[in-house]
């Protein structure tokens, strides 16, 4: 494992009853990075994290989280990271203040010091007016937002989250991006899991693109949308749903197409031209419309379906 490598993982399997979730994949994070691994639900991502946290063990391959075996060593690689699980785990008849103090407990940071270490996080999360209120009655948000303040009691090198964001309305949604910033900023290396694209593409350096247990694309956001997709995304919807006629038209100013139902989709770096391309055209279309490219696309050229 190389030094810069915060996780390195190489052939990493894992299997249930039989039932292969993540089927001998590799991949590396590195320091102060914000890595994503975004895929469907059933791809293999909570599965994958699972494994880098020590909940669930490793079937087959190696797996190293902080230069410490994740077989031999898990003590020591629990001790030096955060989760921030999918699931609410927060006792929800404790106080903020409370949940925070007692997780300090598990780590043996001593009561001065963990005093200081809640206030300030408590800052950190936008929740010192609430540090008296019993968590049942905090918002979405204000939990979300504490899971992460909890996650962070031990002044972790690694804080993994399970999708952060599922179930939040937008501000809610915006508002953990923010204090993830903060942290990615801060030096801390963050890994997380989701489906939501406009996070992925906000938040991670580089990520994975996993389906069905194997990982099918790693790289920057901006870097996967240009390798597979270009620029823009034309779509089309013939009325006849004949395409034959279009493809030829089009043939020099596209990157690549693809037929998903009755909808056509034009890959390209120059849409507009395409675009005036297609309306010379005598066909007719039910749909017509001429977007920026998106990691979704990149899903649906790789896999032929959606996110969703």
């Amino acid at each position: 494992m190389a030094l810069t490598d915060v996780v390195r993982a190489r052939g990493l399997v894992k299997k249930y009853d039989g039932f292969t979730a993540v089927k001998g994949i590799d991949f590396a994070v590195h320091p102060r990075e914000c890595f994503g691994f975004l895929g469907p639900n059933g791809a293999g991502k909570t599965t994958t994290i699972k494994m880098i946290h020590c909940f669930t063990p490793v079937t087959a391959g190696s797996l190293e989280v902080l230069g410490y075996d994740v077989r031999r060593q898990p003590r020591e690689i629990k001790a030096r990271l955060g989760v921030v699980p999918q699931e609410d785990n927060l006792d929800p008849e404790l106080t903020v203040q409370e949940n925070l103090l007692l997780y300090a407990g598990y780590f043996d940071i001593p009561r001065g010091e963990a005093r200081q270490r809640v206030q300030e996080l408590l800052a950190f999360a936008g929740l010192e007016e609430k540090a008296g209120v019993e968590v049942e009655h905090l918002s979405g948000g204000m939990k979300r937002r504490l899971a992460i303040a909890r996650a962070l009691v031990n002044k972790p090198q690694l804080l993994i989250l399970d999708e952060p964001t599922t179930g939040l309305d937008p501000e809610a949604r915006h508002l953990v991006w923010e204090k993830l910033r903060q942290l990615k900023a801060a030096g801390v290396t963050l890994i997380l899991t989701t489906h939501y694209l406009e996070e992925a593409a906000q938040l991670c350096d580089r990520l994975v693109i996993m389906d069905r247990g194997i990982i099918l694309e790693e790289g920057a956001p901006r870097e996967l949308v240009q390798r597979h997709i270009g620029r823009e995304v034309l779509e089309l919807a013939p009325v006849d749903g004949e395409a034959g006629a279009i493809l030829p038209l089009v043939a020099g100013s596209i990157l690549a197409h693809q037929t998903i139902g009755q909808t056509l989709y034009l890959y390209t770096n120059n849409g507009r031209e395409v675009w005036r391309q297609v309306q010379g055209l005598n066909s007719h279309f039910s749909h017509m419309m001429l977007r920026p490219a998106t990691l979704e696309d990149v899903f649906l050229k790789l896999t032929g379906r959606g996110l969703d």
